[in-house]
């Protein structure tokens, strides 16, 4: 095998020698080794020469520039922000329906609407607004578009539950677990299809691509400072079932939600 590198390395220095003196392939290997043995020290050559070489046959060949085979398609986007709506809304329908708050602007949004009369829907998207215009000028056109659809969407199916989906009655701890996740579940279909679902998720969207901070932990910071406001209008034993709300829709962002996996949308 010594023997097929030397006359290899010799061959990519002096082909017109070692053509003129001819040397039987029997004794040096099969044809196969030698080209082998040439291609690979054409291949360093040129990589000493700072040339990238070219990829070996049947080699993968890189995406073309600004293509992305994983970004989700349009109908992915739409089923997958619906379902975020379908989601969030449920769950917000379940903490209302126990008294209590949770993180985001859910929480919120349920904790101003047991101050005055308005609406969980139309409150929803009124705390909105602002951060939509931070969206815009922070995350992108196309990021806040998403985000104002989905949140009219909660709007308009929250202002519907009423009418469709009464509940008599659901115990607090029940409540709290299921309907903190099922709007941690919205607020990550948002967030894997780039949008937020308004409001403080903009925000923790925000932290995630500016500096790298897991969405989950930057959410349960925020949910930490709402569920300390709504001990002035909640009783205190509706705020610790809504505090195990909150962990559980921060703990669908810490779990499932890593910056940087999905940036495909």
């Amino acid at each position: 095998m010594a023997f097929v590198f030397a006359f290899a390395f010799a061959y990519e220095s002096c082909p017109d020698t070692c053509h003129a003196f001819s040397l039987g392939r029997d004794d040096l290997a099969t044809a196969s080794s030698i080209a082998i043995v040439r291609r690979r020290l054409r291949r360093r050559a040129m990589r000493d020469r700072g040339v990238t070489p070219a990829p070996a046959t049947g080699a993968r060949l890189p995406a073309a520039a600004g293509s992305n085979p994983l970004a989700h398609t349009v109908l992915e986007d739409v089923y997958g922000l619906i379902a975020g709506v379908l989601f969030a809304a449920i769950g917000i329908a379940m903490l209302k329906a126990a008294g209590l708050v949770t993180g985001g602007v859910a929480g919120i949004s349920l904790l101003v609407s047991y101050v005055v009369s308005a609406s969980v829907g139309t409150l929803f998207m009124a705390i909105n607004l602002p951060f939509f215009l931070f969206a815009y000028l922070f995350m992108g056109w196309r990021f806040t578009l998403k985000s104002i659809l989905g949140s009219v969407l909660i709007m308009g199916i929250l202002k519907l539950i009423p009418h469709v989906f009464v509940l008599g009655y659901v115990h607090p701890a029940f409540a709290a677990l299921i309907g903190g996740t099922l709007c941690g579940m919205g607020v990550l279909a948002f967030a894997r299809h780039g949008a937020g679902m308004g409001g403080t998720g903009i925000v923790t969207m925000w932290l995630s691509k500016r500096y790298g901070i897991n969405p989950g932990r930057s959410q349960l910071a925020i949910d930490c400072v709402i569920l300390l406001v709504s001990l002035t209008a909640v009783p205190p034993a509706l705020v610790g079932w809504s505090a195990l709300s909150g962990i559980a829709l921060s703990a669908m962002m810490m779990t499932w939600h890593k910056p940087g996996r999905y940036e495909c949308s």
